[in-house]
């Protein structure tokens, strides 16, 4: 999938490039001729983006003289840095980073006189009701009622968008749906769930869940046609449409050749095994992934209308079934590759080992 392209190239700054959304981001901008530099933490998993020509910059969100030098003479800057671990029992981490480290970049990205600040948002800032359609205009007034994960995101975007309103930057929000494709190295939650299914090891599906998704790639493509068309201030949805979690993992399996599984785990059990989670949790001072706090976060779906990201940015996604199926064979080819690299070593190991003889 092409990029968009300028007239001319431009300066480019992607901080969190090694991320599962930013990774993408970074190899549109390259492929695209631009001038890319990224930004990611020491010892982190660059994978993702190892084969690509970009000027690296190595530090974190509090790395201030780092942040001043990567920004220094960009054009154009991606943020995609956030902590998506919204089963922490502890929720402190999520604002530190996602609030109080965005608060950081943004005020030494107001004196960086940027051209575009494109911030990665997130869907669930929108407010959403089941049995209506939502846009970027439902906005959520009150945090009662909200998860941690949830308030810090929204928290986030507030911030992003006052210092649009209040200081001048140039940025744009947007609001990204769950994401599928290749490329998943770091293994986020929803791609561990296509690797299971295309393994075949997936015990059940839940009942009653559904998502708004969308491809990685598309999504990437996006942000990049926001900092060339995206409005100053405005925030856009992104996500290709509400599907449902067993129709994922049916696609995923029939992509990997793998039976999908057969049980259907009822919603009434799910959330009895969420409120183990959380009292699990509770009582041995563990991060339980499926809490009641994150099963609320899958329950609190209803349909978003993308139209304006369509409208406003000429942004056409492909159905994000494709993109289901392009991760399903990362992870077969994965998998595969890892087997054949363990086959060749332990060939290399009886090799040696004759040879001693």
């Amino acid at each position: 999938m092409d990029a968009p392209v300028r007239g001319l190239a431009v300066t480019v700054l992607v901080i969190g490039a090694n991320g599962y959304l930013g990774s993408h981001v970074t190899r549109q901008l390259v492929e695209a001729g631009h001038d890319v530099r990224v930004m990611v933490r020491e010892n982190a998993n660059t994978t993702g983006i190892d084969d690509l020509n970009v000027t690296r910059f190595v530090g974190d969100i509090w790395s201030d003289d780092t942040l001043r030098a990567a920004m220094d003479g960009v054009d154009d800057l991606y943020y995609c840095v956030v902590d998506t671990r919204g089963w922490l029992r502890d929720p402190a981490p999520l604002f530190r980073t996602n609030v109080d480290g965005t608060r950081n970049v943004l005020e030494i990205a107001k004196h960086a006189g940027l051209r575009r600040f494109v911030y990665t948002s997130s869907y669930v800032t929108v407010a959403r009701k089941r049995g209506r359609v939502s846009t970027e205009d439902d906005v959520i007034t009150s945090m009662r009622g909200l998860t941690p994960y949830v308030r810090s995101r929204v928290q986030a975007e507030r911030l992003v968008l006052r210092y649009a309103a209040e200081h001048g930057l140039p940025a744009v929000a947007m609001c990204v749906s769950t994401t599928y494709g290749a490329g998943d190295w770091g293994q986020t939650p929803h791609g561990a769930i296509i690797a299971g299914a295309a393994f075949g090891k997936l015990p059940f599906v839940m009942d009653k869940i559904e998502l708004e998704a969308v491809g990685v790639d598309d999504a990437a493509r996006a942000l990049i046609l926001a900092a060339e068309r995206g409005r100053v201030g405005e925030r856009y949805l992104i996500s290709e449409k509400m599907i449902s979690n067993a129709e994922v993992v049916r696609i995923a399996a029939e992509a990997a050749g793998v039976a999908p599984p057969k049980r259907v785990l009822p919603l009434p059990v799910s959330y009895l095994l969420a409120t183990l989670g959380s009292v699990k949790a509770a009582l041995r001072g563990t991060d339980e992934r499926l809490s009641l706090g994150s099963l609320r976060l899958m329950r609190a779906e209803a349909p978003l209308d993308c139209s304006k990201a369509r409208r406003e940015l000429g942004w056409e996604p492909r159905p994000v079934e494709e993109s289901i199926r392009e991760a399903a064979r990362f992870w077969v080819g994965l998998r595969e590759a890892r087997r054949r690299q363990r086959r060749e070593a332990v060939g290399n190991d009886t090799a040696r080992e004759g040879a001693a003889e």
